[in-house]
């Protein structure tokens, strides 16, 4: 894996006006990259780990701009940090009500109306924000969406019936989500979503990391339980992802058509 990139290209927005009206936060912070080479391009959703927005997460939507993609993550704890934020944004992850969705909606509706956007807006999330991608996947407003060690959603079916294309990574020395990868393998395939599951043996949560996250004094114990970096896995996983999103953002037919008509 590459060493980490500077974040010089990462532009903060106050996506207020658009999550504020509809319920959602009256301040909610974004953070925008785009990619080096003409567009338009698809969007993707970026969705932060619960520790919420550090280095790390924003070096991921880096990596998405670059791979082509009009990235943007919103900071679904703006209005109070982790302290305040983070038991009422999980509990909202899994549900699938809750302020939380309006931020994200709030993020995909930015990047539909940029006129450097084809359209075509997926949504990916690591940690929580895997779960929230799980959730938003069939709600009808993404054209795919990537989960990566997200908890899945309390009734699984009924979450992702008519789900857009989703690709998901799990680790296998995950202990938290243990099986998940396989419940969430079988739940696609009999409901007939277009699907790209895989679990990794050697990897345990937050693998896609690339650097180790959290309070230093944690980090030891985050190490024991196999939580951080794992290079090898994480180089599979990308390439997975940047495939599954080239199939269904970047050749999406009807958004490239809907653009040219608008131009």
């Amino acid at each position: 894996m590459p060493p980490p990139e500077p974040n010089a290209s990462i532009t903060t927005l106050d996506l207020s006006r658009l999550s504020a009206p509809p319920g959602g936060s009256r301040r909610l912070t974004g953070y925008l990259a785009r990619p080096p080479r003409t567009g338009p391009w698809p969007g993707v959703v970026v969705v932060h780990e619960a520790l919420g927005v550090d280095d790390v997460m924003l070096r991921q939507v880096g990596r998405l701009a670059r791979a082509g993609y009009l990235a943007l993550m919103p900071d679904l704890l703006t209005r109070g940090g982790v302290r305040r934020c983070l038991i009422p944004t999980m509990r909202a992850a899994t549900s699938g009500r809750g302020r939380a969705y309006q931020d994200i909606a709030a993020a995909r509706t930015f990047l539909a109306e940029d006129p450097d956007c084809t359209g075509a807006v997926g949504i990916i999330g690591f940690c929580m924000g895997g779960a929230f991608a799980l959730m938003s996947a069939g709600q009808g407003d993404f054209a795919a969406a990537s989960a990566n060690y997200g908890l899945l959603p309390k009734e699984l079916d009924q979450a992702l019936t008519g789900a857009c294309p989703v690709v998901a990574s799990y680790g296998g020395r995950d202990r938290m989500l243990k099986g998940a990868a396989a419940r969430l393998d079988s739940a696609l395939e009999r409901l007939g979503i277009v699907h790209d599951v895989k679990e990794y043996p050697q990897a345990g949560h937050a693998f896609l990391n690339d650097a180790e996250v959290g309070p230093r004094p944690l980090r030891p114990l985050f190490r024991v339980t196999g939580m951080g970096p794992h290079p090898e896995a994480a180089d599979d996983a990308w390439r997975r992802i940047e495939t599954f999103f080239d199939t269904h953002l970047k050749h999406d037919d009807q958004h490239d058509n809907r653009k040219k008509a608008e131009s």
